[in-house]
């Protein structure tokens, strides 16, 4: 099949009514998650998650998609606007765009981040088109010796970008790692960390892990803070107040132009993600402008790159894990388990042996960003009403909401008692400036790393230099010791030298 008979699978696929329901259902929840301050993607998909298992997969990939990306534009209206970030990869959006906001150009703020996201989005899913058939050939010379490499060096650029010290990172990561060795063993089936106790033979549901360390931890986090009313600028929502100006378009062109690249790029690599492209963005136009003291007071190159970096950021990460089976970041480690419920494993055989996930889900990206572009301007005053939910009530609901979908998933209150602890550990590390993020991840491929080690072992003859002999497994180590040497030993072997000096 060429490329544009895989298309027309795809759209075949994306179009049918109930697809086109959940892409629709999915962008729109997304939009409003990003609106809501805190709350996030990662939650709110952890938190549907139980509801996918009823559906037909590709309809609960393409609904968890529409809510990631819906949600990168949807955290970028209260930030213009209020100066409260929904999302986290809207904080750099903060910065220049209310700014904006307070000159009286919010409108323009929000239209150039509509028109970026959409842009950006379109290019990013053409890449993904293109490079997606690309890599899932190339991963068919992947063994389980370089799948170990491959996440070992992942999970090294997980640590190094990361939010706060890589210390600490690595420590999340570490943690996340024992945590996926609870359960049976998968070749002796011998039990580890269980404590002889039943519920854990299986391990950790990653769904009720997700819930408890994003969903419970933020609502706990909430009931700390001193409830205060945002006032809302005053501007005007009509679509014609929307559309920046001819010199706003000449700036933002081509910050669009190289955020999104940029964002893909990015959104590839194991630990990268939205907000690591969109401060990445922000700082390559500040250092590309030639009057970079118009950054922090309303430049609107500073809302157009960040937006358009953390969209194509955003759906680059489905790159890795459809063809590869490795998520990118820890939305795309929840979307990962959300396709094993379904009995899929995504890898290089996902797009001949399921065509019509791969490309329905693909192709589910044009319309959604398109449905985003139509739909998000005129409701914009829409979604800003949500914010006016007293934070008690919006906490009671989500709490209601979380307790339910965890109750669903085995019908066991036991669940719902491990969310609740997971919760209380989320809470605590926040409290301790700890990223559970990190933590997520290690977890997710923490299970992919084993299997991949003992299966390389075993075609090794149980010789552990089976992983270094191969030649691409040996780059990626190669690859993933060079990196901790120039970020680690290097800035530590001179400062030694100061201080010896």
């Amino acid at each position: 099949m060429t490329l544009v008979d895989q298309l027309l699978l795809g759209f075949q696929v994306s179009l049918s009514l109930q697809n086109l329901a959940y892409c629709l259902t999915g962008v729109l929840v997304g939009t409003a998650v990003g609106v809501l301050p805190g709350l996030g993607p990662v939650a709110a998909i952890s938190m549907l998650l139980p509801v996918t298992f009823l559906m037909p997969p590709a309809a609960s990939i393409i609904m968890l998609a529409g809510i990631y990306y819906g949600a990168m534009y949807g955290g970028s209206i209260t930030a213009i606007l209020v100066r409260i970030p929904g999302e986290a990869a809207s904080i750099v959006t903060c910065i220049d765009g209310y700014e904006m906001a307070k000159r009286g150009r919010g409108g323009a703020a929000l239209g150039i981040a509509a028109f970026g996201s959409f842009i950006a989005g379109i290019v990013a899913t053409v890449g993904i088109a293109v490079l997606g058939p690309v890599l899932a050939e190339l991963a068919l010379k992947f063994g389980s010796p370089e799948r170990a490499a491959l996440v070992a060096f992942g999970l090294t650029l997980v640590v190094l970008v990361g939010q706060g010290s890589p210390l600490r990172a690595a420590l999340m990561v570490l943690a996340g790692l024992i945590l996926s060795c609870v359960g049976l063993e998968r070749v002796s089936g011998q039990q580890r960390f269980t404590f002889d106790i039943p519920y854990l033979y299986d391990g950790f549901n990653i769904a009720i892990m997700a819930v408890g360390l994003f969903g419970i931890a933020e609502i706990l986090h909430t009931a700390e803070q001193s409830a205060t009313d945002a006032k809302l600028a005053k501007a005007s929502f009509r679509v014609v107040d929307l559309l920046p100006s001819r010199e706003e378009w000449r700036r933002s062109a081509p910050a669009i132009g190289r955020g999104t690249p940029l964002g893909f790029l990015l959104g590839l690599l194991p630990g990268g993600g939205s907000m690591v492209a969109s401060f990445a963005s922000y700082v390559m136009e500040k250092k590309l402008s030639s009057q970079p003291e118009r950054f922090g007071r309303g430049a609107i190159e500073g809302v157009a790159g960040p937006e358009a970096a953390n969209n194509a950021a955003a759906q680059a990460g489905f790159v890795p894990l459809l063809t590869l089976g490795i998520p990118s970041n820890v939305i795309m480690g929840v979307i990962l388990g959300a396709l094993m419920i379904h009995g899929i494993t995504p890898g290089p055989r996902l797009v001949t042996e399921n065509p019509q996930l791969f490309w329905g889900v693909i192709t589910s990206m044009f319309i959604g960003n398109l449905i985003l572009l139509v739909l998000n301007v005129p409701l914009v005053w829409i979604f800003i009403q949500l914010l006016r939910i007293p934070v008690g009530l919006l906490s009671a609901l989500i709490m209601a909401f979380c307790v339910v979908g965890a109750f669903s998933i085995n019908n066991s209150l036991l669940d719902v008692a491990v969310m609740m602890v997971f919760g209380c550990i989320g809470w605590a590390m926040r409290k301790a400036d700890l990223d559970p993020a990190p933590l997520l991840l290690g977890f997710v491929l923490g299970t992919l790393l084993e299997t991949s080690i003992l299966e390389g072992l075993a075609i090794g003859y149980g010789k552990a230099s089976v992983f270094v002999t191969r030649p691409l497994s040996a780059a990626l180590l190669g690859a993933a010791a060079f990196v901790v040497v120039v970020s680690y030993a290097l800035p530590a072997l001179r400062r030694w030298q100061r201080r010896n000096r």
